[in-house]
C-alpha cells in the first residue's frame, strides 16, 4: 500500500513538473526555406556537386572505354603488357575511387563547401531560436522539421514564423 501511495505521489509531482514546463515547436526546414540566402547558397552548392559529378562521370567514362579497349587487345598482348596495362586500369580506378572520396566523401569538398556556405545560416537560425527562447522564457524548443518526429502539435506551439520575424524574413 505503501508503495503505491508513494508511486501516486511520485507520479502526481512529475505531472505537475512538467506541467510548468514551458515548450514551442519550430519548422527549422520551413524557416531556411523561406531564407533568400539559404535559397542561393543551396542553388550554388547544387551547382558545384553537378560540376563535380559531370567530373567523375567522364573519368569513369572513360575508364571504362579503357576496360572495354583492354578486354579487346587482351588476346593479342605479350603477358609484360597485360600486366602494364592492368596496373594502368587499376591506377586509374583508384584515381577515380580517390576523386569521388575528395569530393563526396566524408569532410570532402561538398562537406566543406556546404560548412562554408550554409553554416553561416543555419547559425543565425540557431541564434534567433535561442533569442526566442530566452526572450520567451521557454524550457526547450523542438524541431519537427527532420530530426526528432513530432507526432502531434498544437499549431499554436509552431513558432516558426517568429523566427523568421527576428531574422527579419518575411
Amino acid at each position: 500500500m505503501k508503495k503505491i501511495i508513494s508511486l501516486t505521489l511520485g507520479l502526481l509531482f512529475m505531472v505537475m513538473a512538467v506541467d510548468a514546463q514551458r515548450y514551442a515547436v519550430i519548422d527549422s526546414k520551413f524557416i531556411l526555406e523561406k531564407i533568400p540566402e539559404y535559397k542561393d547558397a543551396q542553388k550554388r552548392l547544387d551547382q558545384f556537386s553537378l560540376l563535380w559529378q559531370q567530373e567523375i562521370d567522364q573519368k569513369q567514362a572513360a575508364l571504362d572505354k579503357m576496360f572495354k579497349d583492354f578486354d579487346a587487345e587482351k588476346i593479342m598482348l605479350t603477358d609484360e603488357l597485360k600486366q602494364k596495362r592492368e596496373d594502368e586500369l587499376y591506377n586509374k580506378e583508384k584515381e577515380l575511387r580517390d576523386l569521388q572520396r575528395r569530393r563526396f566523401g566524408f569532410e570532402g569538398d561538398l562537406f566543406k563547401k556546404r560548412q562554408e556556405l550554409i553554416k553561416p545560416i543555419q547559425d543565425l537560425v540557431y541564434n534567433a531560436v535561442q533569442r526566442l527562447a530566452t526572450e520567451k522564457q521557454y524550457d526547450f524548443i523542438l524541431d519537427k522539421s527532420e530530426g526528432i518526429t513530432v507526432i502531434f502539435a498544437d499549431p499554436k506551439l509552431d513558432k516558426s514564423e517568429d523566427i523568421l520575424r527576428i531574422l527579419g524574413v518575411k
